[in-house]
């Protein structure tokens, strides 16, 4: 079989449509066939087992590249790239990053808690040991064992959600833009949905509550200003076609100043009065009171359920320190009204997120327990002295690798939270800042991106910081090992 391309038969022809040196025309001439490259493999197999369509790929990746470099007038290339040996050791390459995994375990030195970009909280462990057992063998997911029948993907969350809110009724959806989502489709379609204007918020991804509004059926009426909004300002904007009274927790940007907003029980005496629900969109719910743990006040899910709102939406994930999820809670009736919303199917969550969520849940039982077991939590409420311990080692291994080229210094900051939650919130860290002879700070960070496994940082005045807060116990190890290699090397 022929691998060959039809815009490589003719090289001749290619040169004379462009300009280019005779250098770069002589070793374009030379550059080998897909059909060549493929015969020096199959005679010295340098890899085993590698799929015949990815390998093909892989050489004509390769052979791409080299043609590229060419053409870029890259002064490095000679002749001695088109020897058998090189080539095979560049294909090589190829296919072993072909065959990599994309979705890759990282080392977050950023500081940021909940890193959106990295994959948000990190699971327990017995939330782990959960998803390992559900995921190898078959489940209940749909089967009452009591009665011997099919029953309900809910039932396995719905009663210790209920139990740690307080609230009459729970279900779970895959995030909680879904929830947001099956809320408003099922309460308020064709009809009219009450918001402050200081609440018509923007997270990452560009979810945006009056798009999603829009796409629900359900028409957006805007009232008070950006900054002040009165209990009148909803009540002069009921009329017959208003289906619900909703409320966004502004979790991802705070407003100082001359501001003023409506208190959720206010609005939901209100919702009683003209027998409209009242919906408290919680963005990144959480359980514990950490105000007590030194952070900022957060209303909790219990507080708001407490209200008397009849439906809260909140993310699994996030400050709550399980998977990724969208819940709600709510009054009953307005919960099962939801649950019956034929897109409820579109937006349900599997077996796995079920498990990781029903054992990060099972944890909130014993506030004492969720704090040193749920990774996120433990994180947020680290102690300084814990801190400075841990930044103190990852600096002795680095000083200690004994090369002088390298130094390692401890440097004060500050950690965020992440995740939209808490925006003003400072959290006090310590980190370790590295500077390398002959490499600069893009080089090293450069670098650590292309470990095994990465190591995400970020630079300040030419120095690679790594924030310990967010680097696991286990982890220094192999950022210093990480950092051997780059000596080694470079």
């Amino acid at each position: 079989m022929c691998y060959e391309r039809k815009e490589n038969r003719n090289i001749d022809t290619i040169l004379r449509e462009i300009s280019v040196e005779p250098k770069q025309q002589s070793l374009l001439r030379k550059l080998p066939g897909v059909d060549h490259v493929l015969d020096l493999w199959d005679k010295a197999q340098p890899l085993a087992d590698v799929p015949r369509t990815l390998l093909v790929q892989s050489i004509r990746t390769t052979l791409d590249q080299l043609r590229t470099e060419i053409l870029a007038g890259d002064e490095l290339l000679d002749e001695a790239v088109f020897a058998d040996s090189q080539l095979l050791n560049l294909v090589s390459q190829q296919v072993s990053k072909s065959m990599e995994f994309s979705l890759k375990r990282v080392i977050n030195a950023t500081g940021v808690v909940v890193h959106t970009n990295l994959g948000r909280s990190l699971l327990p462990e017995s939330a782990v040991k959960r998803l390992v057992e559900v995921s190898s063998r078959y489940s209940n997911l749909e089967f009452d064992l009591e009665r011997g029948v099919r029953g309900s993907r809910y039932s396995c969350v719905e009663d210790i959600l209920c139990e740690i809110s307080g609230a009459e009724a729970a279900m779970v959806v895959n995030n909680n833009a879904g929830a947001v989502f099956l809320s408003l489709d099922t309460l308020a379609k064709g009809r009219e949905v009450i918001v402050s204007r200081g609440e018509l918020v923007e997270i990452g991804g560009s979810f945006r509550i009056p798009d999603v509004m829009a796409r629900s059926g359900a028409s957006l009426v805007e009232v008070g200003t950006t900054n002040r909004t009165h209990l009148p300002d909803y009540e002069g904007a009921i009329r017959d076609e208003t289906a619900l009274l909703l409320k966004v927790h502004t979790s991802n940007f705070s407003m100082l100043g001359f501001t003023a907003d409506v208190h959720l029980d206010d609005l939901v005496a209100l919702g009683a009065k003209y027998h409209i629900p009242v919906m408290k969109d919680l963005g990144s719910g959480n359980f514990v009171d950490l105000s007590k743990y030194g952070l900022m006040k957060e209303t909790t899910v219990q507080e708001t359920v407490a209200t008397g709102v009849d439906v809260v939406t909140f993310s699994g994930d996030k400050m709550l320190g399980g998977p990724q999820a969208g819940i709600i809670v709510g009054r009953k009736d307005v919960v099962e009204s939801i649950k019956k919303n034929p897109i409820n199917r579109a937006l349900r969550i599997d077996k796995l997120t079920l498990a990781a969520l029903e054992a990060t849940l099972h944890l909130y039982r014993d506030e004492a327990e969720a704090m040193s077991a749920i990774p996120t939590l433990r994180m947020l409420t680290l102690s300084p002295r814990v801190i400075a311990n841990k930044a103190r080692r990852l600096r002795k291994r680095l000083n200690g690798l004994g090369n002088n080229r390298l130094e390692a210094v401890i440097i004060d900051s500050s950690s965020k939270v992440g995740g939209g939650a808490l925006p003003l919130q400072e959290l006090p860290t310590k980190c370790v800042g590295v500077m390398i002879e002959r490499l600069s700070a893009n080089a090293i960070e450069r670098l650590m991106r292309s470990s095994a496994p990465p190591i995400i940082g970020h630079i300040e005045n030419d120095v690679f910081i790594m924030d310990v807060r967010t680097v696991q116990d286990e982890e220094i190890g192999i950022i210093a090992s990480a950092f051997t290699r780059i000596l080694t090397e470079g």
